[in-house]
């Protein structure tokens, strides 16, 4: 614990992959979308020392699929943390917001039913260009953002 300039303690965030177990679900929609997210992410993962063979990867037909997924890997207990990887592209109807609501809802849920954190890199973009633009710096602040919160808990 670090003493903070308010004398409060602080426990200091942590992106010391060693030894984590890193389950990844993906959607199958916007293909070159989710590959990037992807690539962005299990490089991120392995650069701050989570092995390859430690990452896991499942694959879903879509973005409402995801929180069952995930589910089933937070209930088997075999990770520190998930990841949700996909993109949910606006259309001509209210489609749209469905989809992005009950899935950032469901993936919520995972995580508070079952403790285990659960990074969220569902982009939610208006068009493809936006997807685009974001998916690698989506993808790595997602592998930060699992490590961080597996080792927090840990120290929790």
């Amino acid at each position: 614990m670090a003493e903070r300039k308010d004398n409060i303690a602080e426990i200091e965030a942590s992106l010391e992959g060693t030894g984590l177990r890193i389950g990844i679900a993906l959607t199958r929609w916007n293909k070159d979308i989710v590959d990037g997210l992807l690539s962005a992410a299990r490089a991120t993962l392995v650069k701050v020392g989570v092995r390859e063979q430690d990452i896991v990867l499942v694959t879903v037909p879509g973005a409402l699929e995801l929180p069952l997924a995930l589910k089933k890997m937070a209930d088997s207990g075999k990770y520190d943390a998930l990841i949700a990887i996909g993109a949910v592209i606006r259309g001509d109807t209210y489609h749209f917001e469905i989809v992005a609501n009950e899935m950032a809802s469901g993936i919520t849920r995972v995580q508070l039913d079952t403790g285990v954190p659960v990074g969220n890199a569902v982009l939610t973009t208006e068009n493809e260009h936006q997807a685009v633009a974001r998916m690698t710096e989506k993808g790595r602040d997602v592998a930060h953002c699992a490590v961080e919160m597996a080792r927090l808990l840990k120290t929790l």
